[in-house]
């Protein structure tokens, strides 16, 4: 698939057919993140994927996951993660972030759809999942086939002009 049409078609879907993923396609979704490039290389991602019950259940009680049962919780790894030598900012958001948008594009090249949820009680998830303490995590990324009524939300295709998010210097 053209790479740009990949990124123009995918959209956060909100409603999931209850099919459980493949596992050769969890896996390929899971490779793509493991290759994201992370700062200096130190990947410092930990992905905690949730399919049982129980496990689905916690997550649930932190977000309505729209039905998936796969999801994918994206932390980083404090301790692991590089640290800007002028400003002391770790890097682990931005990895997991660029980690979640391969897994979320890879996810859409083979079918599969995904929505990309931030708005959770990180330090309940922390709790819920018996985290160590250097695992943050950042978003959930639940994953499925898209129910027969899952279409993009109105927004989806509302893009500002590139000249009002470029600055040409």
């Amino acid at each position: 698939m053209d790479f740009m049409k990949l990124a123009e078609g995918r959209y956060s879907v909100r409603a999931f057919s209850g099919r459980t993923v493949e596992n050769e396609k969890l896996e390929h979704i899971l490779n793509a993140g493991r290759l994201a490039p992370t700062a200096k290389n130190l990947q410092p991602q930990k992905i905690y994927v949730i399919k049982s019950e129980k496990g689905l259940e916690k997550i649930n009680s932190l977000y309505k996951c729209f039905g998936s049962k796969t999801v994918l919780m994206i932390c980083a790894d404090r301790d692991e993660c590089w640290k800007n030598p002028y400003t002391g900012h770790p890097s682990g958001e931005m990895d997991a972030s660029i980690v979640a948008t391969h897994m979320m594009l890879a996810a859409a090249e083979i079918g599969i759809g995904s929505t990309w949820v931030c708005c959770f009680d990180t330090e309940k998830a922390k709790e819920l999942f018996n985290l160590p303490p250097e695992q943050q995590p950042l978003c959930l990324l639940p994953l499925g086939y898209p129910a027969e009524n899952a279409e993009p939300s109105e927004r989806h295709s509302q893009r500002k002009p590139l000249a009002e998010t470029t600055v040409l210097i």
